[in-house]
């Protein structure tokens, strides 16, 4: 009896050890993937540090490319929050760790000198290796177009990376995501060029895009970044966060792209 006795308190036991029975075979047809963005960064250092940095500190991120060769490392599982956007927001959603994946890309970013500020360029393979894998998570999360923003755009008060030498275009002729038509820019230049919009009118079109940025008609430091942010990402031959025709007529594109 005391053997039998101490078998099914065992039995009892192991059952509660494996956690509750629970019944798979019925699925939910209301719900979406948890990743709503993809945010590319770069890592400041080379590859070993960079391999450190990310994965025995406390920043982390899903991925990161090497530079020579563009090996693509996985480090933190998609379904499982990695720690590589910090203080964000994107279209009014905040700290976006949590619905986001994090991409980093080997690039030392940049270094100033007497002469200014030089930016490391990426590599070809690089950007090619980002781009299969891009396209292999939009596919499986079923993300649309725009998904793919940078570092600077979610935190565009104290960050800059992935940098003016990132080529975003390249990103849009593969398909992710969208870009100004140019010769709709150039029209609208001309009709931007007399009179600029007001400083309000730029914050409302920044905020259109997805961007955090000051609605009170200011030109102030803050909203001075946003500009900066976004110039980088669409007219990186000039980011002084500055309003202009230029600018005005590419967020004016933008925004009225379907």
């Amino acid at each position: 009896m005391r053997v039998l006795c101490l078998a099914l308190l065992l039995i009892v036991l192991a059952g509660c050890v494996s956690g509750p029975r629970i019944d798979t075979t019925h699925t939910a047809r209301g719900q979406s993937s948890r990743v709503q963005y993809i945010i590319l960064h770069y890592t400041s250092t080379d590859l070993p540090r960079s391999l450190r940095l990310l994965t025995e500190q406390e920043v982390s991120s899903h991925y990161l490319i090497g530079d020579a060769p563009a090996t693509i490392y996985r480090l933190v599982d998609e379904n499982r929050r990695a720690w590589h956007a910090g203080d964000s927001q994107w279209q009014g959603r905040t700290w976006l760790n949590g619905n986001s994946i994090g991409i980093e890309l080997v690039n030392q970013g940049y270094r100033d000198t007497p002469e200014g500020r030089v930016w490391q360029p990426y590599s070809q393979a690089q950007i090619e290796a980002l781009i299969v894998l891009l396209k292999d998570i939009m596919q499986r999360h079923q993300l649309a177009p725009g998904s793919i923003i940078g570092h600077s755009d979610v935190a565009p008060q104290r960050k800059v990376d992935p940098g003016p030498l990132f080529p975003w275009r390249r990103l849009a002729e593969a398909g992710l995501m969208a870009w100004p038509d140019a010769q709709a820019v150039a029209r609208q230049q001309a009709l931007f060029n007399p009179s600029l919009p007001t400083v309000a009118w730029f914050q409302a079109q920044l905020a259109r895009q997805g961007y955090e940025v000051p609605s009170d008609g200011e030109l102030t430091e803050a909203t001075r970044n946003v500009l900066a942010a976004f110039q980088m990402k669409y007219r990186p031959a000039r980011y002084d966060g500055e309003p202009d025709a230029e600018t005005a007529a590419l967020l004016q594109v933008l925004n009225s792209t379907p």
